[in-house]
């Protein structure tokens, strides 16, 4: 019986509490939703925070803290702490969190790249809060930097603290930097990357470039020497997640990446989207790996060693 690890991606910093009411801002909102998505199977939860009282992404610790607390208080989850942050944030406050918490996991982001989220505006009229139009107007002329300088900063932060990267990987030149980086020896094999179809700016979510991104990992890495998932945006997110694991691969779902549960139906929670995958993987026989499973597959320093 084969395994797969499910993350479930709880909030974000892409969607507005305008689009879906079901959006988790507080702390006990986002710890909330990624209790439910460990019930439902997933053994990683990837966390923003925002800012309570508005939902806005925020880079505050003392938010992140309390939410981390929470969620280790209820399960063994592994939680992967962002730090690509919330678009507009500095590369030192997106970072922060790492040296200050010391996740099992944290996101990296493995390259600079347009990240729009300007066009879903033709979509909306009005805004539950200010911030939000300024807030995806600004993405049309934002470039979301993620330098080589930077890169080497935030890997010198992780291995200091014994946390594992999670390369998010946004196209094939990205795979590139990861290896250019494991020559420098800022990153060691095997890594873990996550492939992010669907955004604009980034690569669009296809099979065809699901499959090239695959094959450049493993020509420009090796067969044994990375780990890897698929995210995907908006509807994009179970096809492409259904298609990496029969490809061998992990899926992440959540509402940080689509608001929705199938055509119609927002998700209520990332629990049920967790659910919905699972389903799917076990019609073809692969079952959620536990969070210890999922730490052995990744070669994570364990939950005795964080600092929340």
């Amino acid at each position: 019986m084969s395994k797969a690890i499910f993350t479930a991606a709880i909030t974000g910093s892409i969607h507005t509490p305008t689009m879906t009411p079901y959006l988790p801002i507080t702390p006990d909102q986002i710890a909330e939703n990624a209790i439910q998505a460990y019930e439902a199977g997933a053994a990683v939860c990837h966390v923003h925070a925002r800012n309570p009282e508005n939902g806005m992404p925020s880079p505050d610790i003392g938010i992140f803290r309390e939410i981390l607390t929470k969620i280790k208080s209820k399960c063994d989850m592994v939680v992967c702490t962002t730090t690509g942050g919330g678009l507009g944030m500095t590369p030192e406050q997106r970072v922060a969190v790492v040296s200050s918490c010391k996740p099992e996991l944290a996101s990296c982001n493995m390259g600079s790249m347009n990240f729009a989220l300007f066009p879903i505006l033709d979509k909306m009229k009005e805004f539950k809060y200010p911030w939000e139009k300024q807030y995806l107007e600004f993405t049309e002329d934002l470039i979301f930097p993620n330098t080589f300088k930077s890169l080497r900063i935030f890997l010198n932060i992780f291995n200091e603290n014994q946390t594992k990267p999670e390369l998010e990987v946004y196209d094939a030149g990205m795979i590139n930097n990861a290896a250019f980086m494991i020559e420098r020896g800022l990153l060691k094999p095997p890594v873990y990357l996550q492939f992010v179809l669907g955004i604009l700016g980034g690569m669009q979510a296809t099979v065809e470039n699901l499959v090239f991104l695959h094959d450049s990992a493993r020509r420009l890495l090796g067969e044994k020497n990375f780990v890897w998932s698929v995210c995907a945006a908006g509807r994009s997110q179970m096809p492409m997640c259904t298609h990496a694991l029969l490809m061998g691969g992990n899926a992440r779902v959540g509402l940080e990446d689509a608001v929705w549960l199938e055509k119609g139906v927002l998700a209520k929670n990332c629990g049920e989207q967790v659910a919905k995958i699972i389903r799917i993987a076990r019609e073809f026989g692969i079952e959620p790996a536990t969070p210890a499973e999922a730490r052995k597959m990744l070669g994570l320093k364990g939950l005795d060693r964080v600092g929340y």
